[in-house]
């Protein structure tokens, strides 16, 4: 039977949404398994065989830097690779990177001005996980210019959009039960919210190529 030439489906924002989640879920497994076997002399075959990664349990030397968490039986459709090296520097210059990476930095000053203890603060550790996470997600979003990867990027803003979101309900928790100053409230909201804002209009401009390039 003759090959298609039609080109491959191009993911959009949904496709990769599911692909990231099945990601994290081969990722949680991976950390419950570790955290299980962590002291057991067999523990990388035992992971290996849990993760479904045949090849993993008969090698004699396995070298665990090399491990994709989209890897599994031979039976399985392969599936795209997220980039982690050779990440171009580009996104580092994208104000609202700088924004967001200027949020975290703003947050340990803030907790050492308070106190030096209060970053143990169950509010102020979801307030600065939830920032940092947000950060991350902006770095992944805007590493990548490619138009054919558009999707990527809108799945990527989705995830930094929640994680942001989540260190907002913190942050009210946070200043309420610390008793912060109301200036410091009002900066802090504003540094929440400058983020907030900024990926959501990011995410409708990417939404609006990706209509203008794809017609859907």
């Amino acid at each position: 039977m003759a090959e298609s030439n039609e080109p491959e489906p191009v993911w959009d924002e949904y496709d990769w949404e599911r692909f990231l989640q099945q990601q994290d879920r081969k990722t949680e497994r991976y950390m419950e398994l570790l955290e299980k076997y962590i002291d057991d002399p067999d523990r990388d075959q035992i992971i290996a065989r849990e993760m479904g990664w045949p090849h993993a349990v008969e090698a004699e030397e396995f070298d665990w830097t090399e491990v994709s968490f989209e890897a599994g039986s031979e039976e399985e459709e392969e599936e795209p690779e997220e980039e982690t090296e050779g990440i171009p520097e580009s996104f580092e210059l994208h104000p609202l990177y700088q924004a967001s990476f200027a949020l975290t930095v703003w947050l340990d000053q803030l907790f050492e001005e308070v106190d030096g203890e209060v970053q143990n603060h169950p509010a102020a550790v979801k307030l600065a996980t939830n920032s940092a996470v947000a950060s991350s997600k902006l770095a992944a979003a805007l590493s990548d210019d490619d138009v054919e990867e558009i999707g990527m990027t809108i799945a990527y803003l989705k995830r930094g959009l929640k994680a942001i979101t989540n260190a907002i309900d913190a942050s009210l928790v946070f200043a309420e039960e610390v008793q912060l100053s109301s200036h410091r409230r009002r900066q802090l909201r504003a540094r929440l919210f400058q983020v907030r804002d900024g990926i959501i209009e990011l995410m409708g401009d990417y939404r609006n190529q990706w209509r203008h390039r794809f017609g859907e």
